[in-house]
């Protein structure tokens, strides 16, 4: 009898570590924003045809060939960057739960030349499809 609860001790330690270990398993693979899930981020691009100046707006059409880039969460830098289609949209799929910051580039008369117009996008489920709307940009 004494021989069997020893053994019933040790098998309950054991038990407890396992599962103990299994627990810190399992919060460590933990994923944040980025790839690796089934929901997506889509939108379009729109610019406006400027003059030089930047004073008069000469047309406005939806944009090919336009990059779009995604940060994942607070990264520093873009996770992945796309190209429009020929009616200026984009889609970045496969994107799991997380904060998301989609930007494009336009053009300005400052000293740099183009700024970022960007927008902050959150998935909270799974198989969502998000529409970012109109990125509006200009262009001389």
């Amino acid at each position: 009898m004494k021989l069997l609860n020893t053994m019933v001790k040790q098998l309950k330690n054991i038990f407890y570590t396992i599962t103990l270990c299994s627990a810190l398993f399992i919060s460590a693979c933990k994923k944040g924003p980025g790839e690796g899930g089934n929901s997506s981020i889509n939108g379009r691009v729109q610019v406006t045809r400027y003059n030089t100046t930047f004073t008069t707006a000469q047309g406005s059409y939806y944009n090919a060939d336009e990059w779009v880039y995604i940060i994942y969460g607070d990264d520093v830098s873009y996770g992945d960057r796309v190209l429009t289609n020929p009616d200026g949209r984009f889609e970045f799929k496969y994107l799991r739960k997380g904060n998301y910051t989609v930007y494009v580039y336009s053009e300005d008369a400052s000293v740099a030349g183009k700024h970022a117009e960007n927008k902050t996008i959150e998935i909270t489920g799974k198989k969502q499809s998000i529409d970012a709307g109109i990125f509006e940009i200009k262009k001389h």
